[in-house]
């Protein structure tokens, strides 16, 4: 048995099939994932991903710390409630966990890491924080619930309380407002809109249910795969690692240069290799023919060889999608090594499906 969120017994009610995900036992759909992952690019979902890890970052020292310890720049965040997304590297320049962060005030700032990289993040952030007047608090005691779709920001604001609705009814795309104990965001993983949503536990289950009475359907991790796939976000441990830099993953645009002085972990590493410039990058790839592209498939453009670090069949496009890490050289076409088969593929730029629209 694993970790269970405050949400299990809602998930087991409503005949979700469960599975461990990084130790927690989790909803991987509740009889159709195709029709999850359509109700979210047509109406509205709802995920629980309370095995996220907020932590808060609190102290006179939190914004320089966050300035080391991140490859995007929290000083971008002069709004209270302003969100970014980046990277948290070592000294090699990989990619020990992607994140976003939420500046709550000068002092005090709320970091959401993955949780399969939890306990390893955590150690590290508090390693990096020698030197600096600062605290690194998990908030074991918050649930998180995640409403996407066309139709998930009406939704959500007809069930929360009136000041909550109301200070979250103005929130633009990557803010977040916090009221009467409930944090929410306008942020997502599925590259539709929405609200991604923070409240105590124990309060989780009565606004998991009024948004089920609201009309929003529950949705398992099976289409929050999917979904974040054809949206053209990447996954950690799937497509990126420590192994990789944001440099080589598409994600170079979440590196913050400026200022020249500001000295993150990571930073003399991506120079030099902005310098010598990548010898490999990730790409989109769409199948041509019959079958399913799936991860640690071979794709080959001549000599040139990657290798599928994602891949699923697309509800919303009709064909399999993916992404792959291959040769800075790649083409335009390549075949994809399936089954034995050598498949048709064309080399695409990420994303595939944004609001609902194919962007291919």
């Amino acid at each position: 048995m694993g970790k269970r969120t405050s949400l299990y017994d809602a998930h087991r009610e409503a005949g979700a099939k469960i599975v461990d995900f990084a130790g927690y036992d989790m909803p991987l759909h509740y009889g159709s994932q195709i029709k999850e992952h359509r109700l979210v690019r047509e109406d509205a979902g709802m995920f629980d991903v309370s095995h996220m890890c907020p932590t808060d970052v609190t102290g006179p020292d939190a914004a320089a710390y966050l300035r080391r310890l991140l490859a995007n720049d929290v000083a971008r965040l002069e709004e209270r409630g302003k969100a970014l997304y980046g990277c948290m590297l070592n000294d090699e320049g990989g990619i020990l966990d992607d994140l976003i962060v939420y500046c709550l005030d000068d002092q005090r700032y709320r970091v959401v890491l993955n949780a399969a990289t939890r306990e390893k993040d955590l150690a590290w952030m508090r390693r990096q924080a020698d030197g600096f007047d600062v605290s690194v608090s998990p908030r074991d005691d918050l649930a998180m619930i995640a409403v996407q779709g066309p139709a998930a920001p009406d939704k959500t604001l007809s069930v929360l309380d009136r000041p909550v609705a109301e200070a979250a009814s103005r929130l633009g795309v990557f803010y977040a407002t916090e009221s009467d104990g409930i944090f929410v965001a306008r942020t997502g993983y599925t590259g539709e809109d929405g609200f991604e949503i923070m409240l105590p536990n124990e309060r989780a289950p009565a606004l998991w249910r009024a948004l089920a009475e609201a009309g929003v359907s529950p949705c398992g991790l099976g289409a929050r795969d999917t979904l974040r796939l054809e949206a053209g976000m990447n996954l950690y441990g799937q497509d990126m690692d420590e192994t990789t830099t944001p440099l080589e993953v598409g994600l170079k645009w979440t590196v913050a240069w400026e200022p020249a002085d500001r000295d993150f972990v990571g930073r003399a590493a991506l120079e030099r290799q902005r310098e010598t410039g990548v010898q490999r990058k990730m790409v989109g790839l769409v199948l041509e023919e019959r079958g399913v592209l799936r991860p640690h498939q071979a794709v080959v453009d001549g000599d040139l060889r990657g290798e599928i670090t994602s891949g699923t069949f697309s509800p919303t496009v009709g064909q399999s999608i993916a992404f792959a890490l291959v040769p800075s050289g790649f083409g335009e076409r390549c075949h994809a090594e399936v089954r034995g088969k050598q498949l048709a593929a064309r080399v695409v730029k990420p994303p595939f499906v944004r609001h609902g629209r194919i962007r291919i």
